[in-house]
């Protein structure tokens, strides 16, 4: 693993990933995980509506797309998870089950967060496996995917 990633470099490609699942009508939330050399080995985009599955979340996907690489349930150790809005608490779990050493999320989530709103999973004494976290990486291009997402859906309501 390098000494310092390039955090910005695969949140942007997590970003090319939301948009991904905003062309198909998701909600653009896309994340990735990359291996200790630096290598993606998993990518993922929101895909509830598509796959007619509650769980079809990015982080989801993509952790389930490293899990059948690596052909183990419990993920390898010193992967990275980026994410372009903070996890929920379903995803939180699948992290801690999955062993994903590291977190990376660009947006917060004051609704439906878990990891610094919300319900703080990983501070819970049920949690098995904790992270490490980092956050607010590229936040506004984050954050403007979603509020532009949602405002032209309020439109259409509207």
């Amino acid at each position: 693993m390098t000494d310092k990633p390039n955090h910005e470099k695969y949140m942007q490609i997590a970003l090319e990933l939301a948009k991904q699942a905003q062309e198909i009508g998701e909600v653009p939330i896309g994340a990735l995980i990359v291996d200790e050399n630096d290598e993606i080995i998993a990518e993922g985009f929101n895909r509830p509506i598509a796959e007619h599955d509650p769980s079809a979340h990015a982080e989801i996907i993509a952790i389930r797309n490293a899990a059948k690489k690596l052909e183990n349930y419990r993920t390898k150790p010193n992967l990275r998870l980026y994410v372009t809005l903070e996890p929920c608490t379903m995803c939180a779990g699948a992290i801690s089950f999955a062993r994903i050493e590291h977190v990376i999320f660009g947006a917060y989530d004051k609704k439906g967060g878990a990891i610094v709103n919300g319900a703080l999973f990983f501070e819970s004494e049920n949690c098995h496996f904790r992270p490490k976290i980092t956050h607010g990486i590229l936040e506004n291009e984050c954050s403007v995917i979603l509020k532009e997402f949602f405002a032209k859906k309020r439109r259409k309501i509207g």
